[in-house]
């Protein structure tokens, strides 16, 4: 076969041996070319996908840290009972609570008819750092740019 296609080679003119020869070369390239352009894009998205994972990764451990110290801090007692410290964090933060009632499982459960979210967040924040745990939260819309909530609140274990 190899011996057919150079005697076929040879029988050409010098003109037509060199467009042929320009042809395979151009056909060569446009093949790689047509390679290249994928694994190259490949590569680089492989990298960019590995350098988001590793970022993920580093942020994920640093997270894991974080709440590995909060599972071994100490929770702050509570100054008295733990209505009385919900109506005085309350008055401190400037919330008026509409009721404080006793909940199942030593709770207590406390509605706030107008807050800040901001505020609120906030304000839930300090407790939980306090030894103050949120059980169950609901809040509703006022339309006024502030919310209502009903929560109940425990106190954390020691």
């Amino acid at each position: 076969m190899i011996e057919t296609f150079k005697s076929w080679f040879e029988e050409r003119s010098p003109r037509e041996k060199q467009l042929l020869v320009a042809m395979a070369g151009l056909f060569v390239v446009t093949i790689l070319w047509l390679l290249y352009l994928p694994l190259t894009d490949a590569l680089s998205s492989a990298r960019a996908r590995h350098a988001d994972a590793v970022i993920r990764y580093g942020e994920t451990k640093a997270r894991v840290r974080q709440v590995e110290l909060l599972g071994k801090a100490k929770v702050p007692g509570l100054s008295g009972p733990l209505d009385t410290v919900i109506r005085d964090r309350a008055s401190e933060a400037g919330f008026q609570l509409a009721s404080v009632e006793p909940a199942p499982g030593g709770g207590v459960a406390i509605a706030i008819t107008s807050a800040k979210p901001a505020a609120l967040l906030t304000w839930i924040a300090g407790l939980e750092g306090g030894g103050i745990l949120v059980d169950q939260l609901t809040a509703s819309d006022n339309g006024n740019k502030t919310v209502s909530v009903r929560m109940t609140l425990k106190a954390a274990a020691r």
